[in-house]
């Protein structure tokens, strides 16, 4: 089993003076719309919406394996990722359309805090793993398989779409006393020359444990 990362939980020092700058590229895409994005009804004030009146116990740390989520066809292996050299959470290669990113300095998925999954939107070769995850919506269900062999099952409560230039770190990444989930891709409007102007977030929270 990896050691636990030493950032993990850090987000009061790290979120909002390093990782403000979250940037995924677009690198090309088959569809000229472009990926879906989120409507209105999918954001939320992420604070309290759909809580469970029980949720499940908090897991002991262990590295995520895998991504399903599938009301939009992901099934993904993972691949740790870290800080840039500019402070940026890292993402996988962009030649690795189909793998998912954890981010390593952050809390396991299922474990107490918020756990941040990034991954390309498309590359060159066309849409990437999470091409389809502005059509997320309330309720959908996202599992992570993790090396312990359980599975952590969280429920999306919100889906957005957030400036980078102005990227409410705090609000993204903030540990809420609960296990949550983030997922994040490139979103927003796209320039030639800057990429895309924004991020969409997918909000969930565990729901399930087995």
């Amino acid at each position: 089993m990896p050691q636990q990362p030493q950032t993990r939980g850090a987000w009061g020092t790290i979120a909002v003076v390093l990782l403000i700058g979250v940037f995924l590229v677009r690198y090309g895409t088959e569809d000229r719309a472009g990926p879906p994005q989120p409507t209105s009804a999918t954001s939320a004030t992420p604070a309290t919406s759909g809580l469970a009146p029980h949720p499940p116990p908090s897991l002991p740390y262990s590295a995520p394996v895998r991504v399903v989520i599938p009301s939009i066809g992901v099934d993904a292996p993972f691949t740790g990722v870290d800080l840039t050299s500019d402070g940026w959470i890292d993402t996988p290669p962009a030649a690795h359309r189909d793998v998912a990113g954890w981010f390593t300095g952050a809390a396991s998925p299922g474990e107490q805090g918020t756990s941040v999954v990034v991954g390309h939107v498309d590359n060159a070769n066309g849409p990437a793993v999470f091409y389809r995850l502005g059509s997320l919506r309330k309720g959908a269900r996202i599992e992570v398989a993790r090396q312990d062999g359980r599975t952590a099952a969280f429920s999306v409560y919100a889906v957005e779409v957030v400036a980078k230039k102005d990227f409410p770190a705090d609000r993204v990444y903030r540990t809420r006393g609960r296990p949550e989930l983030r997922v994040i891709t490139c979103g927003g409007g796209f320039s030639g020359k800057t990429g895309y102007a924004g991020n969409v977030v997918a909000f969930a929270r565990l729901t399930e444990v087995r």
